[in-house]
């Protein structure tokens, strides 16, 4: 099939797949006057894969297949792998007005994940890897966009899934039952990013497993629309209202999440990458953790550029801009931006070796993440600060096309000297958008909460601590 088109892609989506959406059952989620925004903002991968300008980025020369594909499902082998796969997600986000497409990023992420893994077990890990690594020739074949299913709904988060004190068992997807052609599956993913109008799921745990919770330690790829999988879709406040002066390319200003249900969901073996093997759940978890993360720090590049830019702005529209205190405040977004930036690309170049796949620094990759969540809200902060009371007081743009108000808006919410009015109420506008309290939750706790990169970087900095702790004890000529 090689390389699908954007439009292949939104055509392909017609499939019969079950997706409810603020309340209604959609019949094709491509032209449903809501969620076709979603389905645009994922299309920028591929339309960037048909671009000339894009080629080096977001295409690989497949020597065994003998023809270019993603480079999302590329088996990186270098640290300079790793950067341009960075740099291929920071401009699809540019592309996508801050919105990262989703198309393949996050699903590779989990590829990666399950291929470290059977790479680490023995026996078993032989068949998971002869199969992992064919479902990788199917999408490099197919061009297929795929997500990952990870966090589960957990029901009691202080009992295990296996725990019999839990109101029922299928909090966690589990295996119901094995036979000669398969698993049959059961539970729901919740917080699934575009899933909705992708094309396939990884399915993967999302928490360390004991040998109680085998059932609960499975791993598995599964089409959208197979038989048991329904949807419930929480939209993203993303899409420019009528109160809002309009803009263009509106339509590619959102992603939604899901709640996926699996309803006694059968998977064939050829598509099973972990079935029962709890001790090696971690090892999944742990490997996508690392490289979603990553995922995650390149999509906030552009985020974080565009907070300095509205920082910048508004305190330009508002006449402030020499300031001291304001410079200082700019100063902040700067340093926020180029940490964020150094550190992400310092994880992909100072790589480490997972069986075999270079994988960003785990350090240095949960360093990025903590720093970009511990300290968005303060980046926010700043930005509402210099845009003042008017961002949620003044009127909106039915006001300013009304003629009985809008020459009183005209006059008194103008900023500066030679400032049209309507450019400061358009950023203000903006900054709305952008500082909203869904994308201030998904910047908190996407890709792991702050307090989980925390207990990351504890763990891979034990060499680290132990060395510095050897430094000053020589210092101090103590012996042991």
């Amino acid at each position: 099939m090689g390389l699908m088109t954007a439009q292949e892609y939104k055509d392909s989506l017609n499939d019969g797949r079950i997706v409810y959406y603020k309340g209604r059952k959609i019949e094709n989620v491509a032209t449903d006057p809501d969620l076709k925004a979603c389905v645009e903002t994922l299309a920028v991968d591929y339309e960037m894969a048909h671009d000339p300008q894009y080629k080096d980025l977001a295409l690989v020369y497949d020597e065994e297949l003998g023809e270019y594909i993603s480079r999302y499902y590329y088996t990186p082998r270098t640290g300079e792998d790793l950067l341009k796969q960075l740099e291929l997600i920071i401009k699809a986000t540019e592309l996508g007005d801050g919105y990262i497409p989703l198309a393949h990023d996050i699903g590779a992420d989990a590829l990666n994940a399950i291929a470290i893994t059977a790479r680490s077990m023995k026996d078993a890990g032989k068949v998971y890897l002869e199969r992992i690594e064919n479902f990788r020739t199917y999408l490099k074949k197919t061009d297929k966009c795929i997500v990952a299913g990870v966090t589960d709904v957990k029901g009691d988060r202080s009992l295990r899934p296996s725990d019999p004190k839990q109101n029922h068992p299928d909090f966690n997807v589990r295996i119901v039952e094995k036979n000669d052609k398969g698993i049959i599956v059961r539970g729901a993913k919740v917080h699934i990013t575009g899933a909705a109008y992708a094309h396939e799921f990884f399915v993967i745990p999302c928490r360390a497993m004991t040998d109680a919770d085998a059932d609960y330690a499975v791993a598995f790829a599964i089409q959208a629309n197979a038989k048991g999988i329904r949807q419930i879709v929480r939209p993203f406040h993303g899409r420019i209202s009528d109160m809002e002066f309009p803009v263009k390319r509106e339509l590619r200003r959102m992603h939604t999440d899901s709640l996926i249900i699996f309803d006694d969901v059968f998977v064939p073996w050829e598509r099973v990458f972990l079935c029962g093997e709890s001790k090696f759940a971690a090892s999944i978890v742990y490997n996508f953790a690392l490289m979603h993360r990553r995922t995650g720090c390149a999509y906030r590049i552009p985020l974080s550029e565009q907070l300095l830019g509205a920082a910048v702005a508004i305190a330009d529209y508002n006449g402030v801009a020499d300031a001291p205190h304001v410079k200082e405040k700019i100063t902040e977004c700067v340093i926020y931006l180029e940490t964020l930036s150094a550190l992400s690309r310092s994880a992909c170049l100072d790589f480490v070796d997972h069986a075999g796949i270079p994988v960003p620094n785990p350090m240095t990759t949960n360093i990025a993440k903590y720093h970009f969540a511990h300290n968005y809200h303060k980046i926010v902060e700043i930005v509402q600060d210099l845009a003042g009371g008017l961002l949620v007081t003044a009127p909106t743009y039915q006001d300013w096309c009304n003629p009985e108000t809008h020459d009183d808006i005209e006059k008194y919410l103008g900023g500066k000297a030679g400032l049209p009015t309507e450019t400061r109420l358009r950023m203000f506008d903006l900054i709305r958008r952008m500082t909203s309290a869904d994308l201030e939750t998904i910047c908190l706790h996407g890709e792991g909460s702050p307090y989980a990169e925390r207990m990351t970087i504890l763990m891979e900095a034990r060499g680290l601590i132990k060395k510095c702790k050897q430094i000053v004890e020589d210092l101090a000529a103590i012996k042991k």
